[in-house]
């Protein structure tokens, strides 16, 4: 995009219309202004940029609500009669009734003066009263072209067809639909759309916004699913081991899968939290992660398709270690304790110190008689589906809603549950690689993950992506 001047648009209308929340949900600043349900919450013009690399492309001007149209008309007919609109818009802003009962009235006026387009932010849920149409003459006075934008019309209570048709009756023919607590697909992109139409001399700036949201959003979705993919990875990876002794300790036992399901719910916790900044909201967004009981995978998955492929890859390297394989897992099959044998221990331990890998750690483990426990499949579906939900909730979630999102582990339910199965499925290479859990924030930075692990991550997220575009 060349260097050109930011388009200036003033976003107006009557008190508590909803222009705050608007313009929270352009320009993805949650905390941009204040949102209340008391009238005139704004009382100061405030500005806030939407940037397109790295440039202004479109300055917006929150104002606060017109209170008093109705008088405001009044007293400017009686202002020269000769003036035309505008002139007499800003002989008022010279007088002294700008500076005092009119002087919100007057803010928004001034900054209309100084724009090039203005968002007319619409209640439909309010009755079409006269001091609305005296609004709309106001703004129409100061001679800039102005967009309706219709706010809350998937409210019950919405006057859709009657505000349509009031606009319609002062030449506003160009409307946009636009819930700012829940924006429709794509509604962003019709509101500049829309408003090319009344600014045909800076279209060519308003096609790169366009362009350039979409590019956003699309890069957002790719960042999400690479997240969720690392999520995935990281809790399919978790293993703990414990001594056979422990584990015939049902208290400690239980303690050691509560331990687990902490780390899980940490984990997601995580996942959610960098989720909600992705997208440009607050940590308190959105519920807590949901996770279902755990129960763990008291197994060694010693000959699951990965280990042996693993070992496979590994055996061609002598026959010697082929031949302890084998003696293992004659052993392992016939159910024999592997540390009744000092030469089969010695077997294990010389193919280990060879390269055996997962499987040799798996060997080694049976060896001592020590247990793994692993996350189930069915949590991990239900972690994943969790994320992928979320997403979708704030792809579709405007910047001025209030209400969190709900976690509740049935809605999940909701969640693209193909693609979430084929994910969980073609982690489980992973399983085999307690290496490649990361632990934690506090030793991200020094953590380097396996190329093999990445790879895995990568083939996860473009599986996770495809459940969006399906």
């Amino acid at each position: 995009m060349t260097q050109q001047q930011a388009i200036l648009i003033a976003v107006v209308g009557h008190t508590n219309a909803g222009k705050t929340s608007l313009l929270r949900t352009l320009t993805r600043r949650a905390n941009f202004g204040e949102v209340s349900q008391r009238p005139g919450t704004t009382r100061h013009v405030e500005s806030a940029d939407l940037e397109v690399n790295g440039q202004a492309a479109v300055r917006f001007f929150d104002t606060p609500g017109l209170e008093d149209a109705v008088a405001l008309r009044e007293h400017l007919a009686g202002l020269d009669p000769q003036a035309t609109p505008p002139e007499r818009i800003r002989n008022f802003l010279q007088g002294p009734e700008a500076h005092g009962v009119f002087e919100q009235e007057a803010k928004v006026l001034r900054t209309m003066l100084g724009i090039d387009a203005a968002f007319l932010v619409i209640d439909v849920r309010e009755p079409v009263l006269p001091k609305f149409r005296d609004e709309i003459e106001l703004l129409n006075s100061c001679a800039r072209p102005v967009l309706p934008v219709l706010n809350f019309v998937r409210d019950a209570a919405s006057r859709e067809s009657a505000w349509k048709e009031l606009l319609s009756a002062y030449g506003l023919h160009v409307q946009v639909r636009f819930d700012a607590a829940a924006p429709f697909v794509g509604a962003e992109r019709e509101l500049y759309t829309d408003l090319s139409t009344l600014l045909r001399g800076r279209r060519e700036l308003l096609h790169s916004v366009v362009d350039s949201l979409a590019a956003e959003a699309a890069e957002r979705r790719r960042v999400a699913s690479a997240r969720i993919a690392e999520l995935l990875v990281d809790a399919a990876a978790l293993r703990r081991t414990v001594p056979a002794e422990e584990f015939a300790d049902t208290a400690r036992r239980k303690a050691l899968v509560a331990a687990l399901q902490k780390d899980v719910f940490d984990k997601a916790q995580r996942c959610t939290d960098d989720l909600l900044a992705l997208y440009g909201f607050r940590q308190g967004d959105a519920g807590e992660a949901p996770l279902p009981l755990v129960e763990g995978r008291w197994t060694l998955d010693f000959f699951s398709p990965e280990a042996m492929k693993d070992a496979g890859l590994r055996l061609g390297k002598g026959a010697v270690i082929g031949a302890a394989v084998g003696v293992v897992a004659d052993l392992a099959v016939a159910g024999i304790s592997l540390g009744a044998g000092a030469a089969v221990g010695g077997a294990i331990g010389g193919a280990v110190s060879q390269g055996w890998g997962p499987f040799g750690r798996k060997l080694v483990n049976k060896l001592r008689d020590v247990h793994e426990l692993t996350i189930e499949d069915g949590v991990l579906f239900t972690v994943v589906a969790w994320q992928l939900k979320l997403t979708r909730a704030l792809e579709q979630r405007g910047h001025a809603a209030t209400g969190r999102i709900a976690a509740e582990t049935s809605a999940t339910q909701d969640a693209p549950t193909r693609a979430t199965a084929a994910a969980v499925r073609a982690a489980r290479p992973a399983r085999n690689h307690p290496e490649w859990e990361s632990k934690g924030v506090a030793v991200r930075g020094f953590w380097r993950p396996a190329p093999q692990r990445e790879a895995l991550a990568a083939e996860l997220a473009r599986t996770l992506q495809g459940a969006f575009e399906n």
